[in-house]
């Protein structure tokens, strides 16, 4: 039975993620180091031949593509941006800090003022997934990078991925993804992806016995 490959890339790191900002629908760039970073990444370790490439349409994702997979024709999914903070966008947990809607939000009582519920965020991203995924099947390819947001990634893993782990659990590093194999009759089935593997892997070792 064929299978499908998706790579799940988190982009480069950003001003905002040195500050320890909140930032959904800001479009900030790559930091200079971080486009350094990626590069590094990519001559010491090993990221995906693929024979697609998706990413958000968020200024950080597209010049994560750019970087990563240079040269390829990428094609824009609109809903695998980032969660959408509302009124705490640029903001830090400490400015926020005894808020009164700030604590809602923690506590899962409430979605940020201006901002979007988590559960539309889920079903949002859950779409666009399925957008990759019948993109894959129209054009005849097996494998793809998707070059998104550390939340958002977080967030789909969390409803849709196996091994069933928590959100804060599939934190991941900016650069950085996980490998998903999707067997048509049980995404179609349940909707759920199996998580085989980390991106980017360890390049092998040259010579020795």
């Amino acid at each position: 039975m064929k299978t499908f490959q998706i790579h799940l890339i988190r982009h480069g790191q950003t001003e905002g993620n040195l500050r320890g900002q909140y930032i959904g629908r800001i479009d900030l760039p790559v930091t200079r180091e971080g486009l350094k970073s990626l590069k590094r990444k990519k001559e010491e370790s090993s990221y995906p031949k693929v024979e697609a490439v998706f990413s958000s349409p968020m200024r950080r994702c597209i010049e994560t593509a750019g970087v990563l997979y240079p040269g390829a024709d990428v094609t824009e999914i609109a809903e695998l941006r980032e969660y959408d903070f509302g009124v705490f966008e640029g903001k830090t947990a400490q400015e926020l800090d005894g808020r009164p809607d700030y604590m809602a939000w923690c506590a899962g009582k409430m979605a940020p003022p201006e901002g979007e519920d988590i559960r539309g965020f889920a079903e949002r991203l859950c779409l666009g997934l399925n957008r990759v995924v019948r993109e894959m099947m129209a054009r005849s390819v097996t494998s793809a990078a998707v070059i998104m947001h550390g939340g958002a990634i977080m967030m789909l893993l969390s409803v849709c991925g196996l091994p069933r782990r928590g959100l804060l659990e599939w934190t991941v590093d900016n650069g950085c993804g996980y490998t998903l194999r999707i067997t048509p009759s049980l995404y179609q089935r349940s909707g759920v992806v199996e998580v085989i593997g980390e991106v980017p892997c360890e390049r092998p070792e040259q010579g020795g016995e």
